[in-house]
């Protein structure tokens, strides 16, 4: 046996394996193929409600596998609820409301995740909440006036006026 021999590269080779490298990370990211965030869960994934925060966050503990429990903060996908921690007192009075409604809309019954997402502020996800009747938890509170439509957009106060109520 002799020694092994040193298996030196062919540069037009190397070169080759490179640009089709580049290329094919390159090319659907210049093209705008490549996802910015992460896909969805798309659910539904069950959840019991181990408490109502807010009306558009929820503490939830959700069965993700067989076996596989998660507890995590749920921000509600599509509205905009007045927050617990208020800049006024009539912010407060109405987050509250808000919350009690979604309580109300909840009850003691599991709830349904749908269209799961990182959420953009991070340490929860952001999901759309079906109640065991199949209410969307959602447009429920905006209907009941508790909350206003959101997707993202800069969000408008609750104190100067323009709020609710």
């Amino acid at each position: 046996m002799g020694s092994p021999k040193s298996i030196t590269p062919c540069p037009r080779r190397t070169a080759g394996l490179w640009l089709a490298l580049l290329s094919t990370l390159l090319v659907p990211l210049l093209a705008g193929t490549v996802q910015a965030a992460p896909p969805a869960l798309p659910g539904p994934i069950p959840a019991e409600v181990l408490e109502v925060l807010d009306g558009d966050t929820l503490l939830v503990r959700a069965t993700i596998w067989l076996g596989q429990v998660v507890e995590t903060h749920v921000r509600v996908d599509g509205l905009d609820a007045p927050e617990m921690r208020a800049r006024c007192p009539r912010e407060r009075e109405l987050a509250e409301t808000a919350r009690d409604h979604a309580r109300r809309l909840i009850g003691a019954a599991p709830v349904r995740l749908l269209d799961i997402q990182p959420d953009k502020y991070g340490g929860r996800v952001r999901a759309r909440v079906l109640t065991i009747g199949g209410d969307d938890l959602s447009a429920a509170l905006i209907e009941a006036g508790l909350a206003r439509p959101y997707h993202g957009e800069r969000r408008q106060p609750w104190c100067d006026g323009t709020g609710m109520g």
